[in-house]
């Protein structure tokens, strides 16, 4: 097998992300999880991010509040009738923070914790885990910032890729200037390759924050044709687990392309996928992955 030296400050030999901080433990994409996720020991906390009406950058998965474990400010849980009515992008911050997305817990994920928690914003997310970072000197660590985008639903429940880019690039540069984090701990990734493609049409001409991009790939077509449609070599390709095969992530990193599968929960799993040569894996369960 190929094996290509990457220079990078931030990307440890074995890239264990939790995935939406750690959701089989605690409630996704929250405060809570996200430190949970760092005292696990992940080298990288995944996270999404959606867009609110008043142009805040939200850590949510959905752009509305999922009825699977949101509960409204009057104390009711969610109808899963009206969950797509409560779009996030139609909301200012304000509301949104008033929203309950832990006591319920997540049927889907038994082991999670229920607390009373919110959703925050990507600046308070970098903010706490920081400080988290410097109080516990803790090892440094990345971000991977998926973009939640849509072509069906700009202008709907998200902004257009630029606008969208633009709004994530003003967070991340203000959270640069404090000397909170660095280009090198972050990874933008998104299945909307029109957002990768903006992002490096930015980096190019010297606009954007120079960071790692990373292809996420739920379909069935093969790395080549998805690489030939993004149109450049992203610094990662990052799969459904179910999808890869061992000459798949050989001929990725033939091409110096890193491999980190999703969303991989079982033991077993992680196991034959680090024996075939992934890089990394993001996972609900990081605990799950200790010793690997």
């Amino acid at each position: 097998m190929a094996h290509v030296a990457f220079i990078q400050s931030d990307s440890p030999a074995f890239d264990l992300e939790g995935h939406r901080g750690c959701r089989g433990l605690m409630p996704e994409n929250t405060v809570p999880a996200f430190l949970k996720a760092l005292d696990i020991g992940v080298n990288t906390l995944e996270m999404d991010v959606v867009i609110s009406k008043d142009r805040q950058v939200v850590v949510s998965h959905e752009p509305y509040f999922n009825a699977a474990f949101s509960i409204a400010p009057n104390g009711l849980p969610v109808d899963k009738k009206e969950q797509k009515n409560l779009v996030l992008y139609q909301m200012d911050y304000a509301e949104i923070k008033r929203y309950d997305v832990g006591s319920n817990g997540n049927a889907a994920y038994p082991e999670q914790q229920r607390l009373k928690v919110y959703k925050p914003l990507l600046s308070e997310v970098i903010e706490q885990a920081e400080a988290y970072r410097k109080a516990k000197n803790l090892p440094s660590f990345s971000y991977n910032i998926e973009i939640k985008s849509e072509p069906s639903e700009y202008n709907k429940s998200q902004p257009e890729p630029a606008e969208f880019c633009e709004l994530v690039q003003a967070v991340l540069k203000k959270q640069l200037s404090a000397e909170r984090v660095n280009a090198d701990r972050i990874v933008i990734q998104s299945f909307d390759f029109a957002v990768l493609k903006q992002w490096k049409k930015g980096m190019t001409e010297g606009q954007y924050l120079n960071v790692r991009l990373s292809a996420l790939v739920e379909n069935l077509r093969s790395p080549e044709k998805n690489l030939e449609e993004l149109g450049f070599k992203p610094n990662i390709y990052s799969p459904n687990f179910r999808l890869l095969g061992q000459s798949k992530i050989t001929k990725l990193h033939e091409q110096g392309i890193k491999v980190i599968p999703w969303t991989v929960n079982q033991r077993d799993d992680m196991k034959r996928l680090k024996e075939w040569g992934v890089d990394g894996l993001i996972t609900d369960y990081p605990d799950r992955a200790n010793g690997l």
